[in-house]
């Protein structure tokens, strides 16, 4: 099956794509690629020349924790870095947008997950654009002073970020897991039936759910907007966790062998010595 048709090339509309796969044995079949995105991560970190910034978005409930801790449970937790982002502290309100995201960045070697993402400022930002407010930005003084070219204008300060990452070695990959506003009602149900998952509900989730077409219509604008050669969307149908969690590793793994990491060899001259060194440790009293 070819993995092309989930990344975004051309724009898109979300309600013409489906946001429901199953595969079988989708659970096992990622348990094998668990181990090959392990021994990736482990060539890439040796090499010391590249990150992997993976970004993360979907709407309320559409299982983006549960895929990081599926996903990635096999890869060497120094070689992974995941973050979210929620309100902004005061701190970061008094630095530009970028500012909170661009400091925890994975190093060279590692990879950094962000579990949503620089997009928020694009996308729950645009759909309350009194949060905006909060930045203290020269001449934004009221809501009627954001209209579409502010936002256009943030995409494209995202686009020329991602740019300078790639540039530095860094490589970008952004996926939305899209969800059904059926499926959220069943997610949504199923933390207020079970006891133990009462504590994920909030009502600001229900609040949220009634603003679904405008979340929509941001993401799609955005991604329309920002998915680049180099920095490129994929979406992910997300209705069946499972295939959703396969989808995305099939994704990044093929994505990172492009680059053919490799571990340094070691000089000709600790090579001719390897059997001495051998010695001193086999000699050892």
């Amino acid at each position: 099956m070819s993995l092309e048709k989930y990344r975004v090339t051309k724009p898109i509309s979300l309600k013409k794509i489906s946001t429901k796969e199953v595969e079988e044995d989708a659970k096992k079949k990622l348990k094998k690629l668990r181990k090959k995105l392990s021994d990736l991560q482990n060539a890439m970190y040796a090499e010391g020349k590249f990150a992997v910034l993976i970004c993360l978005q979907g709407m309320d409930t559409s299982g983006k924790d549960s895929l990081v801790r599926e996903v990635f449970k096999d890869v060497n937790p120094r070689g992974v870095e995941v973050h979210s982002f929620k309100v902004p502290t005061e701190l970061e309100l008094n630095h530009d947008f970028l500012w909170r995201h661009y400091i925890v960045l994975p190093e060279k070697g590692k990879m950094g997950i962000f579990n949503r993402t620089h997009y928020e400022n694009v996308l729950v930002t645009r759909v309350h654009p009194n949060y905006i407010l909060n930045e203290n930005i020269p001449n934004i003084s009221k809501v009627e002073d954001l209209d579409d070219a502010f936002y256009h204008d943030r995409m494209e300060r995202i686009n020329q970020f991602e740019n300078h990452l790639v540039k530095n070695g860094t490589i970008v990959l952004k996926f939305f897991l899209n969800l059904s506003k059926s499926e959220q009602k069943s997610r949504l149900l199923r933390r207020l039936n079970l006891q133990e998952k009462n504590w994920k509900f909030s009502p600001a989730d229900l609040k949220e759910r009634k603003l679904w077409d405008e979340y929509q219509f941001c993401y799609e604008d955005a991604i329309n907007r920002t998915s680049k050669e180099n920095a490129p969307w994929f979406i992910i149908p997300a209705d069946d966790k499972p295939t959703a969690r396969l989808r995305l590793a099939e994704i990044l793994l093929e994505e990172l062998e492009k680059y053919d990491f490799k571990e340094p060899k070691l000089s000709p001259e600790l090579l001719a010595h390897l059997d001495d060194f051998k010695a001193q440790l086999n000699n050892e009293q």
